[in-house]
C-alpha cells in the first residue's frame, strides 16, 4: 500500500467514523464498499468471515473494522482502518459528551437522540443485508431466514442466555443451513 493509499484509506475510513453512531454495524455496508467492492482487498465470504472473526474477539466491536483492515491490506490497512474510524468520532464523542453534560435538558439534544434510532437501524439494516448476500446467493435463504427468525425472537426473550443464541447460531452451521 502507497502512502497515497493509505492517506485515503484512512480519511474514507475517518469520514466513516461520523456515521457510525450505532456502532461499528452502522458502518458494514459501507466498509463492505470500501474493502470490497472499490479496492477488491476481500471477497463477500472474506469480509463477512472478517466481520465474524472480529465479533468473536474480546474487545470492543470496532475491533471488526481492525479485522478487516488487516484482511484487506495487512499492518498498514489495519493502522489506516483502525486510526480513520477511531480519531474523528473519538475527538467528536470527547466534545459533544461535554456538552450534552452542561444540556442535558436541552430539547436538541433528545431530538438528536430520537433521531438517531432510525438511522442506526437502517444502517444496521443495510450491514445485515451485506453480510447475507454471499449466503443468500448459494441458495441457503430458508437456513438463513429460520436463523434470521431466531434472532428476532431474541428480542422478545432476552432472559435467554447470549451462549444459547450462540449454540443456535452454530448448529445451523453445523447443520449446513447457512
Amino acid at each position: 500500500m502507497s502512502g497515497l493509499e493509505f492517506l485515503h484509506l484512512s480519511a474514507q475510513f475517518a469520514l466513516l467514523s461520523l456515521l457510525s453512531v450505532g456502532g461499528v454495524s452502522a458502518i458494514l455496508a459501507d466498509t463492505h464498499r470500501l474493502l470490497v467492492v472499490e479496492r477488491h482487498g476481500l471477497s463477500d465470504a472474506g469480509f463477512a468471515q472478517g466481520v465474524a472473526l472480529g465479533q468473536a474477539m474480546p474487545g470492543p466491536n470496532i475491533l471488526v473494522v481492525a479485522v478487516l483492515g488487516w484482511m484487506a491490506a495487512g499492518p498498514l490497512g489495519l493502522i489506516a482502518c483502525l486510526g480513520g474510524i477511531l480519531l474523528p468520532s473519538t475527538l467528536l464523542v470527547w466534545r459533544f459528551s461535554a456538552w450534552a453534560r452542561q444540556h442535558h435538558d436541552s430539547r436538541l439534544l433528545r431530538a438528536f437522540q430520537l433521531g438517531c434510532a432510525p438511522l442506526v437501524l437502517g444502517l444496521t439494516l443495510a450491514g445485515c443485508v451485506v453480510l447475507a448476500r454471499p449466503y443468500l446467493s448459494e441458495g441457503r435463504w430458508l437456513g438463513f431466514a429460520l436463523l434470521a427468525a431466531v434472532a428476532l425472537g431474541s428480542a422478545w426473550r432476552p432472559k435467554w442466555p447470549p451462549l444459547a443464541w450462540l449454540a443456535v447460531g452454530a448448529a445451523a452451521g453445523a447443520l449446513g443451513w447457512v
